[in-house]
């Protein structure tokens, strides 16, 4: 009996606080448990997303552009090693055409002595032969895969064969010259000679 009672009270209390749990306010029963307004979750997991695809389209976007510099650098290499190139050639060009041209008229000249000819023709085929030898070291330099250089290097010794062409073309234009003026003089001279000899 004393069980039956004691079972009667306790369902007695649960039956009395579940009538003064549902008696209270709503505001009551929410006081203390967080509230989550599945709005704002739903639209922070977006820019979540969104923020996560754009720092991935920046990462992309940064690889691509290193990329592009690297290829801009090796282009801009590649049009310098083709300017020193034909910088080269071209100094090359006016060196045969100045042999040719310039030593023949020196050479043809009346007032060159006979001993001289081979002298002045010595002189300028060093010149040739040391300018034929550069443009073979050039070719080798661009043909062949033995010599392991970078482009840097490739283009340092490109240009200094064009300094060294360029000089040699004035080293042919300085011999010219002074030949040039050896005829005049001569020239002159003779001249001069031939109205004594008249007087």
């Amino acid at each position: 009996m004393m069980r039956t009672i004691f079972m009667y009270r306790k369902n007695g209390c649960l039956w009395l606080l579940l009538m003064a749990i549902s008696c209270m306010p709503t505001q009551a029963l929410c006081q203390g448990m967080p509230v989550y307004d599945n709005t704002n979750f739903i639209s922070l997991a977006k820019q979540l997303i969104e923020s996560g695809k754009q720092t991935s389209q920046m990462v992309q976007t940064v690889k691509f552009l290193k990329q592009q510099k690297d290829n801009l650098e090796k282009v801009n290499s590649v049009i310098r090693q083709l300017k020193a190139l034909r910088e080269l050639t071209a100094n090359n060009e006016r060196l045969f055409n100045m042999v040719r041209n310039d030593l023949r008229r020196v050479l043809d000249s009346p007032y060159i002595k006979a001993e001289e000819v081979d002298r002045i023709s010595a002189s300028f085929d060093a010149i040739m032969v040391n300018a034929v030898e550069s443009l073979a070291y050039v070719e080798q330099i661009l043909s062949s895969d033995l010599l392991k250089m970078g482009d840097s290097d490739r283009l340092r010794l490109l240009q200094q064969q064009e300094e060294d062409s360029r000089e040699m073309v004035a080293e042919i234009e300085g011999k010219v010259r002074r030949y040039e003026e050896l005829i005049s003089f001569r020239k002159m001279q003779a001249v001069i000679n031939t109205r004594a000899a008249r007087n």
